[in-house]
């Protein structure tokens, strides 16, 4: 494939630069409409844009352009959302076992958070079951993940993390365990807090303070009345932020249930650049300390 753009496209692209400098943007949006026509995109940075060839699939100019469903009845049992951040193979692992063991009436979103290099396998993978979102700009964590639960119809949302491989059916005890109408959420990994509110150590199945997100359930209802805390950038310690939102509102209990899954390698954690992953963690933990910490009424006896 030729990858040089056509004269007329470069010009195009120029006059939606300039569009932008004056900021008309609704100009620019009918260029970047006209750019797509032609069959190329055009990608802003820092030095100005780059055309590249439009890839067959329709890719959204941010997670606030997915459709809003809350106020959508449910429409099916369950979906399993995963938010695809680079790291192809690693996609394909996570989904193909998700196809093999998740039964057959769980549908699959995955969203291309941002230009991950993994759209074409995201494509690749789309069909029956599995819905292709695709978004030029990258969100935070809590606001993609949050812009999935509004587009979602399903009675049950499944987060789960790339890390996170099925090694048998998965999801039907996290289901069988929100058949109980008190629990709001279940999940793989369950953390108490410890140590005067500072650290959470790992608890055991049932009833825990906190769920960690690698393989969570949640009933779309909750995920809607409490939403993921929307300054979390990034996920570390925004989970256990989320859990003690969700229990504070009072919209069910949370609970750990063993699975037959195992956990690779933590893109999210070990390929970070370690001074944004920890600057993000502790902004999280530090806000959640503030709103919670000294609250013994959301703790649970300890055993």
């Amino acid at each position: 494939m030729d990858l040089t753009p056509p004269e007329a496209v470069l010009q195009l692209a120029e006059r939606r630069a300039g569009a932008r400098a004056a900021k008309d943007f609704a100009e620019s949006d009918r260029l970047r409409d006209e750019i797509a026509a032609a069959g190329w995109v055009v990608r802003d940075g820092a030095d100005g844009f780059a055309l590249a060839p439009r890839p067959p699939y329709d890719v959204l100019p941010s997670v606030d352009a997915l459709p809003d469903r809350s106020a959508e009845p449910d429409t099916h049992r369950c979906t399993v959302a995963l938010l695809v951040e680079g790291w192809p193979d690693d996609v394909r692992t996570c989904v193909q076992a998700l196809l093999r063991w998740a039964p057959g009436d769980v549908r699959i979103v995955l969203l291309e958070n941002g230009e991950a290099d993994a759209g074409a396998v995201v494509h690749e993978l789309a069909g029956e079951r599995v819905t292709e979102l695709h978004v030029e700009r990258a969100a935070g964590w809590a606001q993609a993940r949050q812009a999935l639960v509004r587009w979602d119809t399903a009675a049950v949302h499944v987060q789960l993390d790339l890390s996170t491989v099925l090694e048998g059916d998965g999801i039907t005890p996290l289901l069988e365990a929100l058949a109980d109408p008190t629990v709001a959420a279940a999940g793989w990994r369950g953390v108490r807090v410890v140590d005067g509110w500072r650290e959470f150590e790992a608890a055991g199945t049932g009833d825990v303070e906190a769920l960690l997100g690698y393989l969570v359930a949640v009933r779309r209802s909750a995920a809607l009345q409490v939403p993921l805390p929307p300054k979390a950038r990034f996920y570390r310690n925004a989970d256990m932020e989320w859990s003690f939102l969700l229990r504070e509102a009072g919209v069910g209990r949370l609970v750990a249930v063993d699975l037959p899954v195992r956990q690779d390698r933590h893109r999210g954690y070990h390929d970070t650049d370690p001074d944004y992953r920890d600057k993000e963690s502790k902004k999280t933990y530090d806000r959640f300390l503030q709103r919670f910490r000294g609250r013994e009424d959301l703790r649970l006896p300890k055993g």
